[in-house]
């Protein structure tokens, strides 16, 4: 598994492990079943700690991304319900809205720039 990480900015080193994994499996690189390294393993291939590739791994659990199984390790879940966007995305998503709306973007700006995005890979 391939993630670049960016040492030089302000988030979280776990974050960003958290966010690539979170955009392979929007994207369909990753699918439900597939396996993911063990933490040890991706660790060493990061160059970070293995305490932060685990805290990683157990945001993705908690937020239903991954499983850990003990004879198939850490797998993709199958896709949520759309009705189970998790509420920290859910939060961050109003906020940002909230700040595009007080800028004054247009509407149909904000929903073409969303469409885009959706639908990029």
């Amino acid at each position: 598994m391939l993630l670049r990480l960016d040492f030089s900015i302000d988030t979280p080193i776990y974050q960003q492990i958290r966010n690539q994994i979170v955009r392979g499996i929007a994207a369909g690189d990753l699918k439900p079943g597939d396996q993911l390294p063990p933490v040890r393993t991706l660790a060493e291939d990061c160059g970070v700690n293995m305490m932060t590739v685990s805290k990683a791994y157990q945001l993705l659990k908690q937020e239903g991304y991954l499983k850990t199984d003990r004879r198939a390790g850490t797998v993709v879940c199958p896709r949520l319900p759309s009705s189970c966007l998790p509420e920290q995305t859910r939060a961050a998503l109003e906020l940002a809205l909230a700040e595009a709306k007080a800028a004054g973007t247009p509407l149909e700006e904000i929903l073409e720039l969303c469409r885009k995005q959706y639908d990029s890979p």
